[in-house]
């Protein structure tokens, strides 16, 4: 009975050798290489925008902070739709106004 247990423990550890071994061996292939190193490429640009909308979001937490501090020292309003940024371009809404205006005549 002692040597049917070694005999199947042999043959599971044979099998799982082969597989890993296999999988070692697609891995170092060029196209398992390019494989690995698409997915780390993929979740590197996904850690990047996760982080890029953390830093968006703190910025705005940050900034609505600081509006409601101004209004309750001052009394006036933290933020005006003059000083509000676009959420299109990210630009100040009084810059953009200014660029919507037609150019002056050159005298």
């Amino acid at each position: 009975m002692r040597r049917l247990f070694w005999l199947g423990m042999g043959v599971a550890a044979g099998v799982a050798l082969s597989r890993k071994a296999t999988e070692t061996a697609r891995q170092a292939t060029p196209a398992g290489l390019a494989s690995n190193l698409g997915d780390a490429v993929r979740e590197l640009a996904g850690a990047i925008g996760a982080f890029g909308a953390d830093v968006r979001a703190g910025m705005s937490e940050r900034e609505q902070e600081l509006s409601d501090i101004v209004e309750r020292r001052t009394g006036l309003p933290g933020r005006t739709e003059a000083t509000r940024y676009t959420a299109a371009g990210g630009r100040h809404a009084a810059t953009e106004s200014r660029a919507r205006r037609a150019p002056r005549a050159e005298s």
